[in-house]
């Protein structure tokens, strides 16, 4: 392997990295091995009722056992911080009816960016698994800011009225919202939990994010492939059209 213009030290030492990466592959296809192997995990303990739109947009609602397809037995939930957490400073909307609401009534800018990019992946993923965003917000406010935004492809319910948020990890103790990943499995007529990105309550080293959902945001991951790297000096916005 060679590209126009490099020199000898760049070569020695890009093919150095290059077996750092192959170690990486071979320990990420391991990890990914680990968890396909986990035990099973604990039995859902209700079947909780969210609040969708329903055929005919109106509010509905609907449970976690219909959120499985009859040929899809995986069920993959994102945690929506819609409210956002309290700390984030970050400006809200700029138009829309979502722009009317309070700052800490309103959507992550992180959370956000990453379901731009799940908008567009959504629908390959549902011809493998069920996949569905949950947020603690009402439904219209969430259903809302969804059009404003122009997704078209998510899935998107209200956990503003169970407990399923405080139960599965989504929820702070002090009630704020948490960006956690779920994944449940069925098994016949029984649904147990599978693997949750715990990750984001595990200590941080310096100089790091929690990473815990990592593998599914290709923004950060090719700020990675860059001599900038991600830095610490940025953060997802809502509106790039002037700097906060």
């Amino acid at each position: 392997m060679a590209f126009p213009g490099e020199s000898a030290a760049y070569r020695t030492a890009r093919d150095q990295l290059l077996d750092r990466e192959i170690e990486l592959r071979r320990a990420t296809e391991a990890v990914a091995a680990a968890r396909r192997a986990l035990p099973p995990g604990g039995v859902v303990p209700e079947d909780y009722v969210f609040q969708g739109a329903g055929p005919d947009g109106a509010p509905a609602d609907v449970r976690l056992s219909e959120l499985f397809a009859p040929d899809k037995d995986s069920l993959v939930i994102y945690s929506y911080m819609f409210p956002r957490h309290p700390g984030d400073s970050r400006p809200g909307p700029k138009s829309g009816h979502s722009a009317e609401l309070k700052l800490k009534e309103g959507p992550c800018p992180s959370c956000t960016a990453l379901l731009d990019q799940l908008d567009g992946a959504a629908e390959h993923v549902g011809q493998h698994v069920n996949f569905v965003v949950v947020a603690r917000t009402p439904l219209p406010r969430l259903l809302t800011f969804a059009q404003e935004r122009g997704w078209r492809h998510l899935r998107l319910l209200s956990a503003a009225d169970n407990s399923y948020s405080r139960d599965y990890l989504a929820e702070a103790v002090d009630g704020s919202s948490m960006p956690m990943l779920n994944v449940f499995h069925r098994d016949g007529g029984t649904i147990r939990h599978f693997w949750g990105s715990e990750m984001l309550y595990s200590p941080m080293e310096s100089g790091h994010g929690p990473r815990h959902v990592d593998a599914l945001d290709p923004l950060w991951n090719m700020f990675d492939l860059t001599p900038e790297g991600r830095g610490m000096d940025w953060a997802e916005q809502l509106d790039y059209s002037s700097k906060p």
